[in-house]
């Protein structure tokens, strides 16, 4: 638990020297690293052995414990040196990962860091962004739930900006005073030239009555045709109400 919290307060870490950082180079960036003000340089490495003993880089592949080694080089401005720890010439478990950009040493974080950073972030970006959109929320017992951006003056002109536009796009789509008169036009035009066909009721209405019952439907106030209720009253037919035949007795 005490190394974890080390490691994160190395991740808010950054050293450099303000004397060698203009003379960085492939060869000089170990001895830059390996400096003793550096705070990521443990001082009971091989490295420090080495420089001690005043031997060469290339006996750290024979010596067991923890070094440091150049990793990748991209000149002038990033070195990446890793720290491990050597078990034979061959093998090695890596430590940690630290980088220097324009002559400042960082801690690379790992990558359970990473994640937790991003959903740490993640968390904290969608909490504020609700808070903020509830504090617009109003509730009334008949409307129900509403936005108010009253108090917000970006959120209040861009909601006024977007009815707005809505409104423009609807005239825009409705079309010019001149094409709907034009439409209209064309619509009573063609019901002129193609009528629609006349229901058979008002047909009926429609036919001419003879000479003779048209006077006396003008004449005659008490006529079937005056007292009809409508077009469709029938005349009924004389019914035979004679009763059937008596059954003669044997």
């Amino acid at each position: 638990m005490a190394g974890r919290q080390i490691a994160n307060d190395h991740l808010r870490l950054s050293w450099h020297d303000t004397q060698m950082m203009a003379t960085l180079s492939p060869q000089s960036v170990m001895d830059y690293f390996c400096r003793k003000s550096n705070p990521f340089y443990d001082h009971m490495c091989n490295n420090e052995t080495v420089r001690m003993q005043r031997l060469g880089p290339e006996h750290l592949h024979n010596m067991i414990g923890l070094e440091y080694i150049l990793l990748h080089v991209a000149e002038p401005i990033l070195y990446v040196i890793r720290k491990q720890h050597r078990h034979n010439p061959s093998e090695a478990t890596p430590i940690a990962d630290y980088y220097i950009i324009g002559g400042t040493v960082y801690k690379a974080p790992d990558l359970a860091n990473v994640i937790n950073a991003r959903i740490l972030n993640t968390v904290v970006n969608l909490q504020s962004a609700f808070e903020e959109a509830s504090s617009y929320a109003r509730y009334h017992p008949n409307k129900g739930y509403t936005w108010d951006f009253s108090s917000n003056k970006v959120l209040s002109d861009k909601s006024k900006s977007d009815k707005k536009d809505a409104n423009a796009a609807k005239d825009e789509n409705s079309g010019t005073l001149f094409q709907k008169q034009r439409v209209d036009m064309l619509l009573a035009e063609l019901l002129r030239k193609f009528p629609p066909p006349i229901p058979p009721m008002l047909q009926n209405l429609q036919q001419p009555l003879p000479a003779g019952d048209e006077l006396n439907a003008a004449g005659n106030p008490n006529s079937e045709l005056n007292n009809a209720t409508g077009p469709l009253d029938i005349k009924t037919e004389g019914v035979d109400m004679k009763p059937p035949p008596e059954k003669k007795s044997k």
